[in-house]
């Protein structure tokens, strides 16, 4: 685990803010600014290939600033750490960005895999994270009349949502 990290941080260089491996599990917070250039180097350099994007989500981290961090789950499923042949070895990465809440956005990686599509929507319509660059970044889960983001903690949960008829 230690040694994946290492490899992340030299490639990645001052883009990495910070790592750990709590649990069996290797995380690298990467600042905002460069989490595409990171994803991609991720994805793309020979030693790595995280070429599976597992997971896109957000947290709402309510009184901190930056408030909110999105987080990719990767797995790197075709080559060992140091080799570029195939293998059966499975490695996972976690990759942490934080997000403020103004301006609540951040660069969409629709680009270097394109099943982050939908996971952008859902991380846009629960929290209000915008994706720069999205190809149809819209409501997924909710209807687009709906006010608000409700997975975010300031969220009233008595708030009334206007009603909508049936839609032809």
């Amino acid at each position: 685990m230690e040694e994946l990290l290492d490899r992340v941080r030299e490639l990645l260089g001052d883009a990495v803010v910070d790592s750990h491996s709590h649990f069996g599990d290797a995380t690298v917070l990467v600042k905002r600014e460069r989490v595409l250039e990171s994803l991609r180097t991720l994805r793309e350099h020979p030693d790595l290939r995280f070429n599976f994007l597992i997971d896109l989500t957000a947290v709402d981290y309510l009184g901190q600033d930056p408030r909110f961090e999105v987080v990719y789950h990767l797995a790197s499923i075709e080559t060992e750490l140091h080799g570029t042949e195939p293998s059966k070895v499975q490695r996972r990465l976690r990759v942490k960005t934080r997000v403020p809440e103004d301006p609540c956005e951040l660069d969409s990686a629709v680009e270097i895999w394109p099943a982050a599509n939908w996971m952008e929507r859902e991380a846009w319509d629960l929290y209000g994270v915008r994706f720069k660059g999205h190809p149809d970044l819209r409501r997924i889960l909710l209807y687009e009349e709906f006010k608000g983001h409700p997975l975010r903690k300031d969220y009233p949960k008595e708030r009334r949502q206007p009603l909508i008829g049936p839609r032809n």
